[in-house]
């Protein structure tokens, strides 16, 4: 049988983590210091295994945001990373590699969520082709959704 081995990071490669078993339970968090630590309408998170978590390059930041709740995030780029608790560590689901499998099972402090929510995907679907055709052009300096032999430490730059 083999090892389920997950990967991820933050935008610009220099916080990259390597995952080793199991995940837990997916979830969105409605909570406003997920919303903040986010700066979105919810935080997407999935527990990872007790000692499952390997940091490949630098280890995230951490800010506490509570009396014992420490959010991660990429101290370059400030992309938002983990969830860590007494009970364990959660990592938000957007920074994996491949995040295909990943849809939450579960959502926390709904009754906190913003009342719009749940309409979001209601509204229309922007559909201009000249639009779309610009974004194909664009250069992105983000790590790339895989492991890389050698990434620059501040990542990629014209």
């Amino acid at each position: 049988m083999t090892e389920t081995i997950r990967t991820g990071g933050c935008q610009c490669g220099a916080v990259r983590f390597r995952i080793r078993g199991a995940l837990g339970r997916a979830s969105i968090c409605h909570c406003r210091m997920c919303q903040k630590q986010f700066g979105s309408f919810f935080g997407a998170l999935v527990t990872v295994p007790k000692d499952g978590v390997e940091w490949t390059h630098e280890e995230p930041s951490y800010f506490q945001s509570s009396v014992n709740i420490d959010r991660g995030f990429c101290a370059r780029c400030g992309t938002p990373l983990t969830y860590r608790q007494p009970g364990g560590l959660e990592i938000a689901i957007g920074a994996f590699d491949d995040r295909s499998d990943l849809a939450p099972r579960i959502q926390v402090n709904y009754a906190a969520r913003l009342p719009w929510v749940e309409t979001i995907f209601d509204q229309p679907v922007h559909q201009d082709p000249d639009y779309y055709a610009r974004q194909e052009q664009i250069i992105s300096f983000q790590h790339p959704d895989h492991e890389t032999a050698d990434w620059p430490t501040k990542g990629l730059q014209l």
